[in-house]
């Protein structure tokens, strides 16, 4: 899903408002298990609870008003309970895809084994879906599906910036990409553990190294989130889900992926990049 433009160009300090908020009065109703839109009363009562003062906070100066949150908290909402929940898929829903996606396409790309064992070792399917998306639509281009070394951006044979880590794509290579990508899949978890949310704080950071690069460098870097598994970000994880629509509309990400949406919004996306 790509950003609502509306919430585009909103002031850094909005994004703390949204955060402080989200964070004081929970980002999720635990018996109904749906994302919270909060209202006026509970983003005034958070803001009481911090000892701010929400006439202050809405003041005539200041760079958001109360309607615009309230319009990003309820559209945070509507989006994750009505869009993304129906696109996450359970690991035998995305075993299927993979079948038939690789039954159609005779892939050629990678197509990765996940890291787990016995069992519940086998393909990392929403990685290997993804991959064999992508070389269908780049039909014959190269591309890495397996970056070894971090990206860098250089220019006249200097590099510019080096990022912090390894990410988990990128088109036509790590050296001076077009777009990078990053792929959560959590088939076999139990629980939102640290490992699952640091994740969300990794590509938080990689969207910071490229936010930066484009204001100093003028350099574009595409950036892509991809994350499936409906238990872990949807049973465990809704909190995160409602952060990462928040990365999206900060700009750290470009366009966000939940699930099997992949199936029909990659395939465009990739095509942008040609």
């Amino acid at each position: 899903m790509q950003a609502n433009q509306e919430f585009l160009k909103q002031d850094k300090r909005f994004w703390s408002l949204i955060r402080s908020v989200s964070e004081k009065s929970g980002y999720t109703d635990r018996k109904t298990k749906t994302v919270k839109a909060h209202d006026e009363n509970s983003i005034f009562k958070a803001l009481r609870d911090l000892n701010l003062n929400p006439d202050e906070v809405f003041s005539s100066s200041a760079p958001f008003t109360l309607k615009a949150t309230l319009a990003y908290f309820q559209y945070r909402a509507d989006i994750l309970n009505e869009y993304v929940r129906p696109n996450l898929m359970d690991k035998d829903q995305a075993e299927s895809l993979y079948n038939e996606l690789y039954q159609r396409l005779s892939p050629t790309c990678p197509l990765p084994m996940n890291k787990q064992k016995k069992e519940k070792s086998g393909k990392a399917f929403f990685t290997c879906i993804i991959n064999m998306l992508i070389e269908e639509a780049l039909a014959g281009k190269s591309c890495d599906y397996d970056p070894r070394n971090l990206t860098t951006v250089t220019s006249n044979g200097i590099p510019l910036r080096t990022l912090a880590r390894r990410v988990d794509g990128a088109y036509p290579a790590t050296i001076n990409p077009k777009a990078i990508w990053e792929i959560k899949e959590y088939y076999y978890t139990t629980t939102f553990g640290s490992r699952v949310a640091g994740g969300i704080y990794e590509t938080l950071l990689d969207g910071m190294e490229l936010e930066e690069l484009h204001e100093h460098e003028n350099v574009e870097v595409k950036h892509y989130l991809m994350v499936d598994d409906y238990f872990t970000w949807w049973g465990c994880g809704r909190s995160y889900l409602c952060r990462i629509i928040d990365m999206l509309h900060m700009g750290y990400i470009d366009e966000a992926f939940f699930g099997r949406e992949v199936v029909e919004r990659l395939p465009q996306v990739v095509k942008s990049w040609l």
